[in-house]
């Protein structure tokens, strides 16, 4: 996209509808060919005056609270889905008033709310752990030694599927296509003996499809194998590929601060509420014409707005000095951060 930054309101999340239009169409592809449902993670996209155009591909959301869910059956009003890690006596009304499927993370849980959860409706399923390792940062990785995220194997009963109708495996994070079809061989290894008294399975995010060394075929290949084997439904709930290199946040220099170091330049965003992952994985982001420390003519450490002491994002330098009301434009910020 060309654009003239000087026209861009400041902070601004820029999208590329062309570009999130083929990532799209990625998916449609795949649910086609290989006889699946893709729904959208709102934990990784939530812009919903996107919501029409993202319902001409996919057909509902999947949420992670109460109010992520209250956006899907307003915003998108598609099919509804919602995991939780627990969830609470005071909300679980409201949100079976409006989920579909519904997802608990322990038995314990689901024998707390079993009796509810039928009565209203709703198809409910359990998270399970397939111990896989295929997400190097424990921070981001489902299965991690002592994870608290889903059921595993040794600690799931017969008994304890009563009621269920799918099961859900989550243990990736923006991975590719063979750690895709680890994890759905893993899941029919160690849970085999469930599936067939099984309506659904939700093979979870982290499957980065729409990245351009995705092996989309091979997931088709796969995900079609599985589906002719079992017979059940298969669910994916993509967080990052639907909004993948899609668009920009676009930000301004409010003031320079000196320092017994570096200037700080202060932006009108926040890493922790802009970008969180900045702080969290951590990572840098790319900013548009900058560079890497002293690489250009003047270094500056970039930091946000909020009180946080460690609000900093990272050190760039650039060909021209920087100054208040300056705008840069970073890049691929359209997944993990306006949540």
């Amino acid at each position: 996209m060309t654009f003239d930054i000087s026209k861009v309101p400041s902070p601004c999340y820029l999208l590329e509808e062309d570009k999130l239009i083929k990532n799209l169409s990625v998916l449609k592809r795949v649910q086609d060919e290989a006889d699946c449902t893709i729904i959208l993670a709102l934990k990784g996209f939530a812009m919903w005056s996107m919501f029409p155009l993202i319902k001409e591909y996919l057909p509902g959301c999947t949420a992670s609270s109460l109010y992520e869910l209250q956006l899907s059956h307003e915003k998108f009003q598609g099919e509804n889905h919602i995991y939780a890690a627990a969830y609470r006596d005071d909300e679980f009304d409201d949100i079976t008033s409006m989920a579909d499927h519904m997802v608990f993370n322990s038995t314990a849980q689901w024998h707390k709310f079993s009796e509810r959860a039928l009565a209203s409706g709703v198809s409910c399923g359990l998270r399970v752990n397939p111990g896989i390792a295929e997400v190097a940062t424990d921070l981001y990785n489902p299965c991690f030694a002592g994870s608290r995220l889903g059921i595993r194997p040794e600690h799931l009963t017969p008994t304890d599927l009563q009621g269920i109708e799918g099961l859900h495996a989550h243990a990736l994070c923006e991975n590719l296509a063979s750690s895709s079809i680890t994890l759905i061989d893993a899941f029919e290894e160690k849970f085999a003996a469930y599936i067939p008294q099984l309506k659904w399975v939700n093979f979870g995010g982290g499957h980065l499809m729409t990245h351009a060394d995705y092996d989309v075929d091979a997931l088709i290949a796969r995900v079609k194998t599985f589906r002719k084997k079992w017979g059940v439904k298969v669910y994916f709930e993509p967080g990052g590929a639907i909004a993948w290199q899609t668009g920009v946040l676009v930000t301004s220099v409010l003031d320079i601060v000196p320092t017994d170091t570096l200037p700080v330049v202060i932006l009108d965003i926040s890493a922790t509420a802009h970008m969180p992952d900045v702080l969290e994985m951590p990572y840098r982001p790319t900013i548009t014409g900058a560079g890497l420390a002293d690489e250009k003519a003047f270094t500056y450490r970039l930091g946000g707005t909020s009180c946080l002491a460690g609000d900093v994002i990272d050190t760039y330098s650039f060909d021209e000095k920087l100054k208040v009301g300056s705008k840069l434009t970073f890049e691929d910020m359209m997944h993990y951060t306006m949540v």
